[in-house]
């Protein structure tokens, strides 16, 4: 099960991330970590450490996320 979440809501699917990826628009959703994707659009900022770590400040959202170094490539200019 994967779960999504919205500005308003979670909601639980019934499908792997696995079987859901493929199913998305890659320009349009980023998956930033092993089990996480994100919209892009809702990334309001990113901001790359000195160790090399990228957190991902969303809009609307109070929680963070952090890319993994697999995905860092996504936020170069950062």
């Amino acid at each position: 099960r994967v779960r999504v979440v919205t500005v308003a809501k979670e909601h639980l699917i019934r499908l792997s991330l696995k079987e859901l990826l493929p199913q998305l628009d890659a320009q349009r959703f980023w998956q930033v970590h092993r089990g996480t994707i994100v919209q892009a659009r809702c990334i309001r900022e990113a901001r790359r450490e000195e160790s090399g770590k990228v957190t991902l400040f969303l809009r609307d959202r109070t929680e963070t996320l952090t890319a993994s170094r697999l995905y860092a490539h996504l936020f170069k200019g950062q």
